[in-house]
């Protein structure tokens, strides 16, 4: 008896097998720093340092001409409107492709469930810069290709965290107003969202707060907004209008986090 109960007390796993793990990590970290040219010699030179000072003190000193601050607020609401008009897109494609995503009741086959997660996988899997970049040669140059490559991927991440929420809602509501023959179109309305409608909520805002920084970087590929300003003028090595941008940057993205934050806390009430 007490050697059955001996042998089942699990074996600790043996400690060689986390040093031979160190040692592997070790040899990976070694062999990146020898096969990257890191050249630390130029990086801590006197020259270096000279360069990064002048450059540092050009963008610590951001420009305030008016006419370029008229263009910089423009350029902000432009992201602003990227970023809401592509999350609002991403909110009906989400929500639409999440119903067929999908097992609503035990025992449902729901047919279509593996595709639609496949295509939603799909549509986050790509990157927004690289959605940006295929619909410019479509849609041109400006903010219409930005919201439509925000609108695609936040369609695959918002589709899947809806496609989880309703698969997780609490399943008595449904099942009494099944039970009375109500349609399905009817039981989702009426007793899936309500429930999940706050979840829904907090994942948009979420993702909007995301898209606002991602809509400023969407215009280095010329998506329009405070990032294709950005890219104009760190081009051209504009030190202090760049800083102005960046500056609008974190403001615009600070602002966001907070009215979002706001938001969730009336939600939660």
């Amino acid at each position: 008896m007490n050697g059955a109960a001996h042998n089942a007390v699990p074996q600790r796993p043996s400690r060689s097998a986390a040093v031979w793990f160190l040692a592997a990590l070790a040899v990976l970290i070694v062999a990146s720093f020898w096969s990257l040219d890191l050249q630390w010699a130029k990086f801590l030179s006197a020259d270096a340092a000279r360069r990064m000072g002048r450059f540092l003190a050009e963008l610590l000193s951001p420009t305030a001409d008016p006419a370029f601050l008229g263009k910089l607020a423009v350029a902000s609401l432009e992201t602003i409107a990227m970023s809401a008009l592509g999350t609002l897109l991403a909110v009906a494609g989400g929500l639409a492709l999440a119903l067929p995503a999908s097992r609503t009741l035990a025992g449902d086959r729901a047919l279509w469930r593996a595709p639609t997660r496949l295509a939603l996988n799909a549509l986050r899997s790509i990157p927004e810069l690289v959605w940006a970049a295929l619909l410019i040669i479509a849609a041109g140059l400006g903010p219409f290709a930005g919201t439509l490559a925000l609108g695609l991927h936040t369609t695959g991440v918002l589709g899947r965290l809806f496609a989880e929420a309703i698969e997780n809602s609490p399943p008595g509501p449904a099942f009494a107003l099944r039970a009375q023959g109500v349609g399905a179109g009817r039981v989702f309305l009426y007793a899936t969202l309500p429930q999940i409608l706050p979840q829904l909520l907090s994942y948009t805002l979420y993702r909007w707060e995301n898209n606002i920084r991602a809509a400023a970087v969407l215009g280095v590929v010329g998506a329009g907004g405070l990032g294709q300003m950005l890219a104009f003028h760190m081009g051209l090595f504009h030190m202090r209008e760049t800083s102005s941008i960046l500056i609008a940057m974190i403001l615009l993205v600070a602002l966001v986090d907070l009215a979002s934050y706001l938001a969730r806390r009336v939600l939660q009430r």
